[in-house]
């Protein structure tokens, strides 16, 4: 099963057993899922709920759907977790700098353009009473770092409600697999190699109940007077991480938080996020630059989980 969401695509595997839909019934309740899930994050639409929610001023609070008070949450624990390495609000940067919209240009912004913009970031300023999210500051909120892994655990959570506990749902990129395919064979992922020039498998790994996330600075930068500027921010400063971590790959239970662990991880960049990632225990891949060759550091949880699957 294939289709469109996010801008991006989804794919969805799975095996069937007795009880199960059919194909089709199936495609159409998931088609349904992403779309509502569509009508309430998007903020490339100007109905959806979170981008009425962000049309407002300062001050304001707005009755929210489940899935944006959720992801919410999720974006507070890591944002506490990560000691600020993780921000819901940053959309205004990302506009800045040409990645997000804008003004179409990708540039390096002045001092006072940044400083300025800055103002309107801080997920510090969101907070949710009930069902209704509220905000302190003129903040614009943007899910998209956390989004399609919330989407994956949903999808999931589908399937086994409908029966099919062997699986692979991928969405823009995100995924998560378990059971066996038919032939008891394990559901086989390959990690890209973080190259601009081509598609390459750095590693495959074997699923069974892990989510796979990997973030990056290889597939969306532009470059300026030869220094590589990436879409990933350092929430403090307003700029593009800069150092020699090409890409991390983070596997957990929860396709979500795999999605914003990776995201955090990058952010904190070779050393701190190594620290972080042995602190709390966290499955990583740490993939790094050394000239034109690539250098491979796993966790001792990433290790213990791929080798444990051979």
């Amino acid at each position: 099963m294939t289709g469109s969401t996010m801008g991006s695509t989804y794919s969805i595997k799975w095996v069937s057993a007795e009880g199960t839909p059919a194909t089709e019934t199936l495609h159409e309740e998931i088609e349904t899922l992403l779309s509502n899930f569509d009508s309430e994050v998007s903020t490339w639409r100007e109905d959806s709920d979170l981008a009425q929610f962000n049309a407002m001023p300062a001050d304001s609070c707005r009755e929210m759907p489940a899935s944006v008070l959720e992801l919410v949450g999720l974006g507070h624990i890591l944002a506490e977790e990560s000691s600020g390495d993780f921000d819901l609000t940053l959309g205004p940067l990302l506009q800045l700098w040409g990645f997000h919209g804008g003004d179409g240009g990708q540039v390096v912004p002045d001092a006072e353009e940044l400083q300025a913009v800055l103002l309107t970031v801080g997920q510090q300023n969101l907070r949710v009473e009930g069902k209704q999210l509220c905000k302190s500051a003129n903040v614009q909120v943007d899910v998209s770092a956390i989004a399609a892994g919330y989407m994956v655990d949903k999808v999931v959570d589908h399937l086994l409600a409908r029966g099919i506990n062997s699986y692979m749902v991928e969405i823009t990129g995100e995924l998560k697999a378990a059971g066996m395919k038919p032939g008891q064979t394990h559901w086989k992922i390959a990690i890209e190699e973080p190259r601009d020039d081509e598609r390459m498998a750095h590693l495959i790994v074997k699923l069974d109940g892990q989510a796979v996330s990997t973030s990056g600075d290889y597939r969306n930068y532009f470059e300026y007077e030869g220094k590589r500027y990436s879409h990933t921010f350092d929430p403090r400063s307003g700029r593009p991480v800069m150092h020699e971590l090409a890409a991390v790959t983070v596997l957990h239970n929860s396709a979500a938080k795999a999605d914003g662990l990776s995201t955090v991880l990058l952010v904190k960049g070779p050393e701190k996020g190594w620290e972080f990632a042995l602190e709390h225990d966290v499955a990583a891949l740490f993939v790094l630059r050394d000239g034109t060759q690539f250098v491979s550091r796993p966790t001792p949880s990433f290790t213990a989980l791929t080798q444990s699957e051979e």
